[in-house]
This record gives C-alpha cells, structure tokens and sequence, in this order.
C-alpha cells in the first residue's frame, strides 16, 4: 500500500487530521470530489472580497488548546458578530439584548427588560414540548411571533411546533447593551479567507481534487492502510437503511457596483414572506478593506435560501430529531464493523458541530489514532 492514511474530504475535519498525521511521519493522500480544497469553508476571492462561498463562518470558541492551535496556520482577525434582524423593515439587534427590548417595547432599563420578559414568559406554564414554546418560555411572544417563528420555518421546511425544543435552548437573551453575538473568549476570520488557512494545513501532502470517493472506492481504498471518511454516512453504506435528513442551502450572489448594501456582514430576514433567510454582505468580514488595507469599492452579497435535502444537493445541516437520530445509530453500528475506516466531522458523525468542535474532535481522533 502506498499511503498509510487515505482521508476523503478537504475541509476542516480531513485537513486537520492530514496535517496531524503528516506530522507524525505518516504518509497522506487527501480526495475531494469538489474541485477546491476547503469543504464548506472554501472562500474565493471576488474583486478583493474574500467570498464565503457555502455560507457564512464565522470562528468562535472558549476552548485555548483549539483557538492555539489553529491560529498557528493563520491570523485572525478581530471580527465580532453582530448580526441584524430585518423584520418588515423593521431592524433589531441580534442577540436579543438592550437594543431589542427597547426597539420592541420602549424599556429603558434592564429591570423593565426583565419584567416585561417575565410577564410574557409566562405564557408558558409547563415544560416546553417543541420549539415555539421554548422560545416562548425564553423571551416570550413578541419576540417569537417578530424575531424567531418565521426565520426558523424557513431555516428548518417546518412549523415550530413540529420542532424539537432543543433547538433553540440556546438563545442568547442579555440584559446589556452587548451586541456579540457569541459567548466566545475567541473570535474572529482568518485575514485572506479560510481556503488560505487550510492550503497551509495541507502543505506538503498530496491532494487529489474532482476524485469522488464512493465512485472510485475500491481503487482508492487499495491504496492506504486506513481511510478517514468525512461524507455522508448513510452515502458511505448506500442508503441501504434509508436515507438521513438534511437541510440544504442555496445561494444567489451579486457583484454591485456600490461601496455598501447594507452595512453588515449578516442582516437575518425573520418574516415567512421574504423567501430568503438572511443576506450576507462578504467584505464586511474583514471590515471592508483588500489585503492591503484599501476600502473596497464595490461589494459581493448572498441571499440564502433554506431547502430540504434531496439526493444530489449538498447537505449542510443534520436534522437531528428522534427518527434520525434512531436511523443514524443503526448506521453507527454498521460503521464500527469497517475496521479499517474511521467516521468523523458533521457529516460522517451526522451531527451539528461549530467548527471549534471539527477541529477538537479531529484532534482528540489524530491523538487517539496516531499516539
């Protein structure tokens, strides 16, 4: 055999386990059936705009061992999430803080805040049985009905009440002015775009791009001791127990001839009648400016529109309620009796993972597989 690890797919979770292996003498082939390296962090330079070309990332941990190792194949840029809601033409912060209430209810302080949060809460007087009613027992019902209920149908091809509450236990509800939208003490983009950071991780290993995998297994398993597989693991069985669900994502992307569209990095359309989800506006990630520091001209935008999954579109989030995740664990099972193949990242392990939690779990594998 030629190779002692054959790692199928070039996003984060592959790039960072070639990399670990690479280090530890291993020799590497890295297949992806896109024709760029990256994954779903691929980014394209447009006009000097680095372009998020499969949707909007933005990285963000608390985890040091991760955000140190990382940031040694890039440098990060000091860009903090602040995302708007357009709601009818009407704009609130995100995450719900100070600037919605006030905009929502006219409350000053954070006591009114409170009490008037407490007394839509209220509502709800037994333990949340789906989504809305989570969100309800969070930030009560004018927040839901404006802010969340029609963003969400779009996002997930269901009502909220068919959703599981779990989604949304998260919400971020604070009772500052603080418009980060994350609780991360790490934050920020990669300067030049995520393919460059992940062009350094595969340095000196051998990649082969436009290979599908599954098309072309028995070849390709011939030539590695084990294989570390990053897609779909219901496509690696083929479908022979039925097939996952996914959400899809489509894109419509502009080049305008402006300096600004809408100001923001991210502005989330949360009404069921405008058919996107959100507009991203790429040069805002890095603050607008090309690699050496000049305002950019013109700009790049993305409306994102939210599909059910079918065979042939790319899937990007597990849907992970009760009858998949029963579907996923028979498959688990099938995928511990492949000795030689190792199942990892969001699609291989079907399940939501920020990409702090790709690279700790590609890591905690490397350490496990190769010490």
């Amino acid at each position: 055999m030629k190779y002692d690890y054959l790692v199928v797919g070039s996003g984060l979770y592959g790039a960072v386990f070639a990399h670990e292996a690479k280090a530890h003498g291993k020799s590497v082939l890295v297949v992806d059936k896109r024709p760029n390296i990256a994954g779903n962090i691929y980014t394209q330079n447009v006009e000097g705009i680095n372009v998020h070309v499969y949707g909007a990332h933005i990285f963000h941990t608390n985890d040091r061992k991760v955000w140190d190792y990382i940031t040694r194949f890039a440098q990060f840029n000091r860009f903090t999430n602040s995302p708007v809601a357009n709601y009818k033409g009407e704009l609130y912060s995100l995450p719900f803080n100070m600037y919605t209430f006030n905009k929502m209810w006219g409350v000053i302080t954070p006591e009114e805040a409170e009490a008037k949060l407490n007394e839509q809460r209220c509502e709800i007087t037994h333990p949340p049985r789906n989504l809305e009613e989570q969100a309800i027992s969070l930030v009560g019902r004018d927040i839901f009905e404006k802010l969340i209920k029609g963003y969400t149908e779009k996002q997930w091809g269901r009502d909220c009440k068919e959703l599981p509450a779990f989604i949304i236990r998260r919400l971020p509800v604070r009772l500052t002015f603080d418009n980060n939208y994350f609780n991360a003490l790490y934050q920020g983009i990669p300067i030049g775009g995520y393919t460059k950071m992940i062009k350094k991780l595969l340095d000196g290993i051998e990649v082969r791009l436009n290979t599908d995998y599954l098309k072309n297994k028995p070849e390709l398993d011939a030539l590695a001791r084990k294989v570390i597989y990053t897609g779909p693991i219901d496509a690696y069985f083929g479908y022979r127990l039925g097939y996952l669900e996914y959400r899809s994502l489509r894109f419509e992307n502009e080049l305008l001839d402006k300096p600004s569209f809408q100001g923001n990095a991210a502005v989330n359309y949360t009404d069921r009648e405008t058919p996107w989800t959100r507009i991203i506006e790429h040069k805002w990630f890095e603050f607008g400016k090309d690699a050496d520091g000049n305002d950019l001209p013109r700009t790049v935008i993305s409306r994102e529109y939210s599909s059910e999954w079918k065979p042939g579109d790319e899937p990007y989030y597990p849907v992970n309620d009760e009858k998949n995740g029963r579907l996923y664990e028979r498959y688990r099972q099938l995928s511990e009796r492949e000795e030689n193949v190792i199942f990892g990242g969001r699609l291989g392990q079907y399940k939501y993972y920020d990409m702090d939690q790709v690279i700790a779990e590609a890591l905690r594998c490397s350490e496990q597989e190769l010490d």
